[in-house]
């Protein structure tokens, strides 16, 4: 029976099923309404005169629904080509041959070119670690050194004479520094001198110490090294040795990239010399919030704890916790964690939340950190444990704490961070580390072991001084030494922070440095930001040991000179990959022990911080699941295997979402920490190889000669159709154009000049070129060029291919002809492989971008393309895609036409008479009937409503929030939600945290009168901060300029949340109702075979008053998923297999030795008589938005 429904602007007889009721009718006219009820219900509604029309019967529908498809499938026969295309290819089968790609060797031999590559590394980099150890043992130590007996290539030179502020200008520089001319090397990107290298020296360091004069003399040898490097492998990249006295020297020489004010770079703190320097570490920092931490002192403590996480790596773990009279963790970690870019940022925003009362309680606080390290229930490096405590100072030694948990094996290490400007005793401090001393005897152990160490540095950062003083490790020689054995230092700037906040890593290098040739393993970074401009590399690191002796037949010297390292670059390794042979969705990818990926498609930072190493896990490049766990799992566990999955893909422009199958194949590479893998889809195991040998040796010059070249020509467009070639490497001499116009240019001189046998030129991928360059103009040949487009409302009709061609019929249409050249990037392309039947693409709108399509201007076209499946024998493939592009305006009406009572556009409307109903259909009544196409992302297609046409391309909750919502909870759509790493985002407001006033204590009368309050914690803060209010009062300020000239203040990393639609598990017709009282609504629908369209019919809606929150489809900032919950749950990863975290020799005698810059007196006696004076105050300054380390 059909359904009733309202006439055109009326109201449905009666409530739908579910409508809420209404209030009741007056009392007089109940009889009357009953009378009403009792009688027969008319059995449609009137419209249009005497005529009645009900909504359509699910037969109906079905109806419309196989006319739309016999039209779509009849028009893509005929045009489309498919048929025909694939007799071209057979017709041609002497021209190509069928090669199969074996994944099994394929993996294994790119492996094993990838392993090749990287130990020709290796050996340079062995080479050079021998040699700087050799050539710092036999340097002898000058202590009268003096910067004019140096002479070298500042590499920030250039950049500090152009600055009138910097170190050089201030103090006029007595450096004999070199002036280099520099030529372009593409290899580098860069501008470089091949004859010297490069000094960089961080702006805390101060240039003229004694420390870094003598490391500037020794590491002078190295350059010949360096030169001798690149002789015997012109393929090398960067050779850096990064000094632990914060010295780079890299080669070749080129000038610094340093931002337009403060260079913050310190190659102590770069990802590959943190790897490199030191074994991993399980940490647990925990800071002083008694009540005597306030004002400035717990700034620094804050800063200091950031600081302090930015040494650490990946495969490093650790937990912040706060203490006074208990300890709590700060942030929602309640054990260890891994110190990626994630989990440390949820530190860093935690610890600025600290607030300081109570009173201190070292009891709580190290009995929280010992607890936490004693925890074998987490995932944990299980290397050097240490705690980090970060005080103001007290009076308690917590004995009985370390006799409890450390004592007597000492597997704990403990540092202890003196802040601020006080009057404390600092013994206790120093007890502690002295108390603490190794006693157990192991060299070196495996990762499933708990390997004990244990070393204690004390490091006082003090707020206040006379001037500022230059930091850097010519402070250690300069200092009078206490009695008490330990390091104390007094520090009067917050850059003291950065460099004693890794001075700890010296400590750790010591079992490194007494294992010898043990510890002398080649480690291979994760991927980074070369600071130089390379782009993404990965490093080669290897730790060089300082073999002197302090004296004849004495101990030996036990730190770490440094670490060397060779850069990589990603693209070198993706050379060494097939990539054209694999298909459009066919790839190469590697990954590390952490389960990061060093190569992936998908692997696209759009912005880089070369601070952080770029950290995108494997399954955070695909979509998750658990065949993709599997696999991941046993990669990291460097096993090999293979497996065919189904899974979830997005499509490339990230708007759709497939279900494929796919085999992954992997492999280990040798000698390093990576896994290489290869993902191949069924249709790509074969592929084309074009085989040319008659036509070649028919044509001696040049290749332009070639049968089927004449078709690339322009002039041949217009009767052959428009031809785009993909941008790819065909020759080494091509120039590489955006302009694809331009492209072909370039392409079609160089063919002038080479032979078909060229070794200059990739010979796979021109023969490629050249057979598909035929083999479509046979197409257009056999079947476009008799055809009349406007027949059938075509724009154009297309073929792309794996060889590169996209071809455009007929020539005008490529005028607005906006899918990618390369087809192996064009989302059309990649889709159409991927699924059977039609593919359908509308025009992409984004609301927030693009303005709604003008069809009375534009001719607006929607792609429909289907994949030609070649069979050869048993061999399966698909080489090519075929598709048309239709009209909008002209098939939105025959749109109409088909979903309606008329058999073709030319019949007259049915009319429907005064003794009989119609059912609505999508022509006569649109008014009142919605008929539209949708595709499998939930993009709007085609409309019978004329006012929807310019919205085709959008999401269709934006057009009908109602019904797509309807439509989901269906399950004719499923959501998949997704984040995306990698994305760019403009940089955020400055929020109280950076930009806001400092807060002040602001002493009463009755503080100033009481002279107890003057040797109190109070007053010591407030001269901290009036002391930095007056002399350092640009360090409070926020320097516009400075913002400018970083890159990160214009744009940033952030996160990004992506939702996708994809059909549900519904695959035949269906009716339902969207229930809302009176103002329900009546939908069916049906998918339509051998498409990606789903046919809706439905009811226009009566009334406003059921809209609902829409489903959103579009890209929306997002933290990410909740870190506090992913901890619990973590990935699975491995760290180094080898461990140096204690030697029974290391020297500890020097475990409570310090050094300190005492404050002015003078200058804080001025400060109290302002006071007392009540001199108006200074106006309070703004923080900075980056403070300079030189103050």
């Amino acid at each position: 029976m059909a359904v009733p429904a309202r006439t055109c602007g009326a109201s449905r007889l009666g409530p739908a099923p579910g409508a809420l009721p209404r209030p009741g009718p007056p009392r007089p006219l109940l009889l009357l309404l009953l009378l009403l009820l009792l009688l027969p219900p008319p059995p449609l509604l009137a419209a249009r005169g005497a005529a009645a029309y009900s909504f359509p019967q699910q037969l109906t529908m079905q109806h419309w629904a196989r006319r739309l498809e016999q039209e779509i499938d009849g028009v893509m026969r005929i045009f489309g080509g498919v048929q025909q295309l694939r007799e071209i290819y057979k017709d041609n089968r002497n021209l190509f041959e069928v090669q199969e790609n074996e994944p099994q060797k394929l993996v294994e031999k790119v492996a094993g070119d990838i392993e090749s590559l990287l130990d020709r590394k290796v050996q340079a980099l062995k080479k050079l670690a021998d040699a700087a150890e050799s050539f710092q043992k036999a340097h002898h130590w000058q202590d009268n050194i003096k910067e004019e007996d140096i002479v070298y290539y500042d590499a920030k030179a250039d950049a500090e004479l152009d600055d009138p502020e910097s170190e050089d200008m201030e103090r006029g520089s007595k450096t004999s520094t070199l002036r280099l001319d520099f030529i372009e090397d593409s290899n580098f990107k860069n501008k470089v001198n091949y004859s010297y290298t490069a000094v960089q020296i961080p702006t805390d360091i101060y240039k003229g110490s004694t420390v870094i004069l003598n490391e500037l003399n020794w590491t002078e040898a190295l350059e010949n090294v360096f030169i001798e490097n690149r002789r015997q492998d012109p393929t090398l990249l960067w050779q850096v040795f990064g000094s632990a006295t914060g010295v780079t020297r890299y080669y070749p020489a080129t000038p610094w990239r340093a931002p337009k004010k403060i260079d913050l770079y310190d190659v102590r703190r770069r990802p590959w010399y943190i790897q490199g320097a030191s074994s991993p570490k399980d940490m647990v920092i925990i800071v002083d919030v008694s009540g005597s931490v306030s004002g400035l002192t717990l700034k620094l403590m804050k800063t200091s704890v950031c600081e302090m996480l930015d040494t650490l790596s990946d495969d490093d773990y650790v937990n912040v916790a706060s203490f006074n009279e208990k300890a709590q963790p700060v942030s929602c970690f309640t054990h260890l964690v891994q110190a990626n870019v994630r989990n440390k940022k949820v530190f860093k925003e935690a610890v600025q939340g600290m607030v300081a009362k109570g009173t201190t309680g070292y009891k709580a606080g190290f009995e929280y950190a010992f607890d936490q390290l004693q925890n074998s229930n987490i995932t944990r490096a299980n290397c050097n444990k240490m705690i980090m405590m970060f005080t103001d100072g007290g009076e308690d030694r917590v004995q009985d704490v370390f006799e409890k948990y450390n004592w007597p094996n000492r597997t704990v290490r403990v540092f202890t961070f003196s802040v601020g400007q006080h009057n404390y005793d600092v013994t206790p401090l120093q007890w502690m580390a002295c108390a603490n001393k190794v006693r157990v005897s192991r060299q070196s152990c495996h990762l499933s072991t708990s390997c004990p160490s244990v070393r204690l540095s004390i490091v006082h950062l003090s707020a206040s001084s006379s001037a500022p003083a230059p930091v850097s490790r010519s402070t250690h020689l300069s200092v009078h030494l206490d009695p008490i054995l330990g390091y104390y230092f007094e520090i009067p700037s917050i850059g003291a922070i950065r460099i004693n906040t890794q001075e700890y890593l010296d400590v750790l290098g010591r079992p490194m440095v007494l294992a010898g040739k043990e510890a002398k393993q080649v480690q291979w970074t994760n991927v980074y930001e070369d600071a130089l401009g390379l782009g993404l590399v990965v490093t080669g690191t290897l730790p060089v040991f300082n073999l002197t002796q302090d004296g004849p037949g004495e101990k030996k010297n036990q730190l770490i000179l440094g670490v060397m390292g060779i850069d990589v670059a990603l693209n070198d390794i993706k050379r060494l990959t097939p990539n054209y042979t694999l298909g459009a969705n066919g790839y190469v990818f590697a990954i590390d022990l952490n389960g990061y990926v060093l190569l992936h498609p998908n692997l696209k930072p759009q912005t880089t911080n070369f601070r952080e190493p770029v950290t995108l896990d494997f399954l955070d490049a695909e979509l998750e699941d658990e065949n993709k766990e599997e696999i991941r799992r046993s990669m990291i566990d460097g096993n090999k295997g293979h497996k065919q999955i189904r899974t979830l893909v997005k499509s490339l422009d990230e708007r759709y979402i497939d279900e494929v199958t796919r085999n992954y194949t992997w492999v280990p590479i040798r000698s390093t920490n990576y896994s290489l893998g290869l993902v191949l889809p069924p249709y790509s195991t074969f592929y084309l190889q074009a085989n040319l040998s008659d036509q070649i040796l028919q044509v001696k010059l040049p290749i332009s000669k070639l049968k089927d070249f004449e078709f690339l020509l322009p002039s041949s467009f217009e009767s052959e159709g428009h031809v785009f070639i993909a941008p790819r490497e065909y020759c080494k001499d091509l120039n590489a154009s955006d302009n694809n116009t331009e492209f072909l240019k370039n392409f079609i001189e160089l063919m002038e000049k080479v032979t078909p046998d060229s070794k200059q030129c990739n010979n796979f991928l021109l023969h490629n070129l050249i057979l598909d360059t035929g083999i479509t103009q046979q197409l257009v040949e056999r079947v476009w060029r008799d055809q009349d487009l406007n027949t059938y409302s075509l724009l154009a009709v297309f073929a792309a291919t794996d060889g590169g061609i996209t071809r455009v019929f007929p020539n005008k249409a490529a005028e607005d002809w906006t899918e990618n050249p390369e087809p192996y990037n064009a989302s059309f392309y990649r889709r159409s492989l991927d699924n059977h039947g039609y593919i359908f693409k509308p025009p992409h709108q984004d609301a927030l971008l693009r303005p709604p399509l003008e069809l009375e201007n534009d001719t607006v076209g929607i792609l429909v393309s289907t994949a030609v499946e070649l069979s050869l024998g048993r061999r399966t493939l698909r080489p090519a895609v075929v598709g048309v592009k239709l009209d909008l305006e002209a098939w939105a009406e025959k749109f109409k036409v088909l979903a309606s009572n008329r058999t073709h556009q030319d019949q007259p409307q049915k009319q429907c008479g005064p003794s009989s109903h119609c059912e609505m259909d999508c022509e006569v009544n649109n008014e009142d009937l919605l008929c539209v196409l949708i595709d499998d992302g939930g993009f709007l297609v085609l409309s019978n409503q004329n006012h929807q046409w310019d919205q085709v391309g959008k999401f269709f909750s934006e057009v009908d929030a109602n019904l797509m919502l309807a439509l989901y909870n269906n399950s004719f759509y499923t959501r998949k939600e997704s984040y995306d790493y990698q994305a760019a985002c403009a940089p955020q407001p400055p929020g109280n945290l950076g930009a806001a006033p400092r807060g002040v204590f602001v002493p009463t009368i009755a503080d100033f009168l009481n002279l107890a309050w003057w040797t109190s914690a109070a007053a010591w803060s407030l001269f901290q901060q009036l002391l930095y209010g007056l002399i350092y009062h640009s360090w409070f300020q926020a320097d516009p300029a400075e913002a400018e000239g970083n890159p990160e203040a214009r744009e940033s990393s952030c996160v990004m949340k992506q939702t996708q639609y994809y059909f549900g598990s519904v695959n035949v017709s269906y009716n339902a109702i969207i229930d809302c009282g009176n103002c329900s609504r009546l939908f069916h629908a049906q998918r339509l075979s051998n498409t990606n369209l789903l046919f809706v019919v439905a009811e226009k809606p009566l009334c406003s008053q059921c809209e609902v929150g829409r489903l959103l489809q579009k890209e929306t900032h997002s933290d990410g998923p909740e870190q506090c919950e992913l901890v619990q749950r973590p990935r699975y990863r491995r760290g180094p297999h080898i461990c140096f975290d204690y030697n029974a020799t290391e020297d500890t005698s020097d475990c409570g030795r310090g050094a300190s810059f005492p404050p002015s007196l003078g200058v804080l006696v001025s400060l109290q008589l302002l006071l007392l004076l009540g001199l108006p105050p200074r106006p309070q300054p703004q923080v900075r938005a980056h403070a300079s380390p030189r103050l």
